[in-house]
């Protein structure tokens, strides 16, 4: 996206490599308080389908406000 300033990339970069580690960990949390192993049966072996979403479940929402606020005035 070229119309993004420096500061911006590297906001959303930073932002995004946070946030989708927190994802993942908050997802992994939750299935270890409910004692499941795996969210689902569609991937064995996988941990289930939510896991190859988890890391979206933080950073998408980030991305979005960021936009918002800063990007599309």
């Amino acid at each position: 996206m070229p119309e993004l300033k420096f500061w911006e990339m590297l906001a959303i970069a930073l932002g995004v490599s946070a946030l989708g580690v927190l994802g993942d960990l908050f997802e992994s949390l939750l299935k270890r308080d409910s004692g499941i192993k795996d969210s689902g049966a569609i991937l064995p072996g996988h941990g289930g389908i939510l896991d190859r979403f988890d890391s979206l479940l933080f950073a998408v929402p980030f991305v979005y406000w960021f936009c918002r606020l800063f990007v599309l005035r």
